[in-house]
């Protein structure tokens, strides 16, 4: 049970992997605590003592490198809804994109409704109103280098 958790040497180009790391260690850490205390004699105080240091030195790495990953935002749907439930983080990104997609069909499907109805209303408005739709055409192909021809239906 005296297994010694080694530190890794950090590499200061990836700091996600470092962060990762130095978390692993920490947990297995904390795992290993949990073993001995579960287990606990009182000749093992010493042992628990270091292991609990070693605890500490663990949470005191991981706070040296809050400062190269504070840029990256971590969603508390994350931390809430995924890993205090034991579920795979990753499947938080599987949801959002899921999500996405349904979102993006609804809204491109508004989109072609708009385009429908833009080009029924033009084509009525060309029927109902020739001269002022006639000046309206000129007027944005003047501007825009384009105008609404209107649909033939």
């Amino acid at each position: 049970m005296d297994n010694q958790i080694t530190q890794p040497p950090l590499r200061a180009t990836v700091p996600l992997e470092n962060l990762e790391a130095q978390l692993e260690l920490f947990i297995e850490n904390v795992r290993q605590i949990e073993l001995f205390v579960s287990d606990v004699q009182p000749q093992g105080q010493s042992v628990l003592n270091q292991k609990l240091n070693g605890m500490i030195t663990g949470l005191q790495n991981i706070d040296k490198l809050r400062s190269q990953v504070q840029d990256v935002y971590v969603p508390l749907e994350v931390c809430y809804d995924y890993i205090d439930q034991n579920k795979n983080p990753q499947l938080f990104t599987k949801n959002c994109l899921e999500k996405t997609l349904v979102t993006n069909e609804n809204v491109k499907g508004k989109i072609e409704g708009f385009q429908k109805f833009k080009g029924k209303m033009l084509l009525e408005l060309f029927k109902t109103f020739p001269n002022e739709m006639d000046s309206y055409r000129a007027y944005r192909n003047a501007s825009v280098g384009g105008g609404d021809d209107p649909p033939t239906a």
